[in-house]
C-alpha cells in the first residue's frame, strides 16, 4: 500500500526517539550538563553579535533584529533536547530574516544569510545528524538546498555564493554526526547484548545446577520406590498366613509403586541426556563418606585442609542430605582454590545438637601468600546459588559471608527428614 505524499512528509519530520538530551545516560552529572553549557554559550555569544550585525550592516529595524536574534539563537537550548524541533524554529527565522532585508544593501554584504545565521544553521544541522534519522538528515539538507538556492536567486548579480557554506559544510557535518550517531548506536546494542548474555548465561548455570539436583533426586527417589515395590511384591511370600484381602493390597501396592516409578522415569527421562548417559551417571552418588578423599586430593592440590568427621557409631544421614553435604563441601573446596590458594581451610561435619541434621562448616582463612594471584579475581556467584539450592532441596538453612581476616566462611544445617507413619483403620468391606 502506497504512503500519501503528506504522511510521508509528516514521517520525515518525526523525531527519531524520545527526547532524552545529548550526554543524558552518562554517570557525570558534569558530562550531563555539558551540553547545555555548551548551548547556552553558543546562545550568549551569537544573540548579542546578531541583534547588532542586523541594524548596522543589512539596516534591520533594531525591534525586528532584537526577534530574529531571539529567534535564531534561542533554539541552541532546545536542541539539546530536540535538535529537529530547534532547527526548524531557527530555519524558519534565518528564512523570514533573509525575506525581511531592506534594499539596498552593500555589495560586501554577504547574502542572503547572515555569518551569524551561517553558523547557527551549521551547528543545529550537526546536532540533527547526531540524533535524527538519514531520512530526515536528507530532508534538511534538500530544504537548505532549496531555500539557499531561491534566496540567492533574489539577490543576484550581487550574490557571493556563500548560500552555499550551510549546503556544503553543513551536509558534511550531518554525514559525520550520522556516522557518530549510528556508532554509538551499535556500541550501545553491543553493551545491551553482553548484558543479556550474562543473565542468559547465570540463567543457563542455574537451570544446569538444578538440572543436576533433579537427577541426583531421580536417583534417591527411584531407589526408595523400587525398595517398596520389591517389598510389596514379596511380602505375600515372606509373610504367611496372610488373608486375601492383605495379599491383594500388596499387590495393589506394588502395581500402584511400579507405574508410580514408570511415569517419574518418563518425565524426567529428558533431564538424561546422551551426554550424560555415561557410565558415571550409573556410578553410585558420593556422600559423607567421601569427604576425606575429597579433602586429601584438596590438599594434594596445595591448600591447607584441617578435617573434623562424626565418630563411629553416628547414624548415617538420609541419601538426599548425605549428597547435599558432599556437594557444599567440594564447591566450597573449589572456591578456596580458586580465591585464596594456599589459605587454612578447616572442615567440620557434625551431627545437629538435637541430633535431627546434619551441621557443615567450611572455613578458610586469608591466603598465606599475598604475592600469589588467586585462580579467579572474580567470580560469578554460581556455586553458591547451587548451594543454596540443594539446601532448599532438604529444607535447611544457608550461611555464607566474608570474615574480618579476609577468610570466608560456609555454614550450612540440613535437617533430616521426619518419617510420618500413619495407622489406618482397614475400611470396611
Amino acid at each position: 500500500m502506497r504512503q500519501s505524499p503528506f504522511l510521508l512528509l509528516r514521517d520525515l519530520f518525526v523525531p527519531a526517539g524520545p527526547p532524552d538530551p545529548f550526554l543524558g545516560r552518562s554517570r557525570r552529572p558534569f558530562v550531563r550538563r555539558l551540553p547545555y553549557l555548551i548551548a547556552g554559550a553558543f546562545v550568549a555569544a551569537l544573540l548579542p553579535v546578531t541583534a547588532t550585525l542586523l541594524p548596522h550592516e543589512y539596516g534591520v529595524n533594531s525591534d525586528l533584529a532584537m526577534a530574529l536574534a531571539l529567534a535564531q539563537t534561542a533554539p541552541f537550548l532546545v536542541a539539546v533536547r530536540r535538535p529537529l524541533l530547534a532547527w526548524a524554529i531557527a530555519f524558519t527565522a534565518c528564512v523570514a530574516g533573509a525575506l525581511t532585508l531592506p534594499p539596498p544593501l552593500p555589495g560586501s554584504t554577504v547574502v542572503p544569510w547572515p555569518p551569524t545565521a551561517i553558523i547557527g544553521m551549521l551547528l543545529l544541522m550537526f546536532a540533527v545528524g547526531l540524533r535524527e534519522r538519514l531520512r530526515t538528515v536528507a530532508a534538511v539538507w534538500v530544504l537548505v538546498t532549496v531555500a539557499g538556492y531561491l534566496l540567492d536567486a533574489g539577490y543576484r548579480p550581487r550574490g557571493n555564493g556563500s548560500w552555499l557554506i550551510p549546503v556544503i559544510l553543513g551536509g558534511l557535518l550531518m554525514l559525520v554526526g550520522s556516522a557518530l550517531r549510528k556508532s554509538s548506536s551499535a556500541q550501545q546494542a553491543l553493551a545491551e547484548q553482553e548484558t543479556i548474555s550474562e543473565a542468559e548465561r547465570a540463567r543457563r548455570m542455574l537451570l544446569e545446577e538444578r538440572t543436576r539436583i533433579a537427577r541426583e533426586l531421580h536417583d534417591v527417589v527411584a531407589h526408595h520406590m523400587s525398595v517398596i515395590t520389591v517389598q510389596a511384591d514379596s511380602a505375600p511370600y515372606r509373610l504367611t498366613d496372610l488373608p486375601d484381602a492383605a495379599r491383594e493390597e500388596f499387590a495393589s501396592i506394588a502395581a500402584t509403586a511400579r507405574e508410580s516409578l514408570t511415569e517419574m522415569r518418563r518425565l524426567l527421562g529428558v533431564l538424561r541426556s546422551e551426554e550424560g548417559g555415561d557410565g558415571k551417571e550409573r556410578a553410585p552418588q558420593p556422600g559423607v563418606a567421601r569427604v576425606p578423599q575429597l579433602v586429601e586430593a584438596t590438599v594434594r592440590a596445595g591448600l591447607p585442609v584441617e578435617l573434623s568427621m562424626p565418630g563411629e557409631g553416628v547414624p548415617a544421614p538420609p541419601q538426599a542430605v548425605d549428597l547435599s553435604a558432599y556437594r557444599i563441601v567440594q564447591e566450597a573446596l573449589a572456591n578456596v582454590v580458586r580465591h585464596a590458594p594456599g589459605a587454612a581451610t578447616r572442615v567440620s561435619l557434625s551431627p545437629d545438637p538435637g541430633g535431627e541434621g546434619l551441621m557443615v562448616l567450611v572455613v578458610n582463612g586469608a591466603s598465606n601468600d599475598p604475592d600469589a594471584p588467586p585462580l579467579e579475581t572474580s567470580g560469578t556467584g554460581h556455586g553458591l546459588v547451587g548451594m543454596r539450592e540443594r539446601v532448599r532441596l532438604v529444607g535447611g538453612t544457608l550461611d555464607t559471608g566474608p570474615l574480618p581476616d579476609g577468610g570466608f566462611r560456609v555454614a550450612a544445617r540440613l535437617p533430616f527428614p521426619h518419617p510420618t507413619t500413619t495407622e489406618e483403620e482397614p475400611a470396611p468391606a
